[in-house]
């Protein structure tokens, strides 16, 4: 199955999240975030299932005029 995480610098913390279902987590670095969210989708797959069909997100960027 093929996701798409968002990756962010909060504080002290790489805080990761799944675009197409509602799962976050964290770690210390980027990489532990993701090696975390991929096991917090385990347990969440492990107790809803897996998804008949999952829509990938479009991800953009864009300007924001102040």
């Amino acid at each position: 199955m093929e996701l798409t995480a968002a990756i962010t610098h909060e504080g002290e913390l790489f805080v990761a999240r799944c675009l197409e279902v509602e799962v976050t987590s964290q770690g210390a670095s980027a990489e532990d975030a993701l090696e975390n969210l991929k096991e917090a989708l385990g347990l969440y797959f492990e107790d809803e299932g897996e998804p008949v069909d999952l829509a990938h997100p479009m991800v953009t960027t864009f300007q924001l005029s102040a």
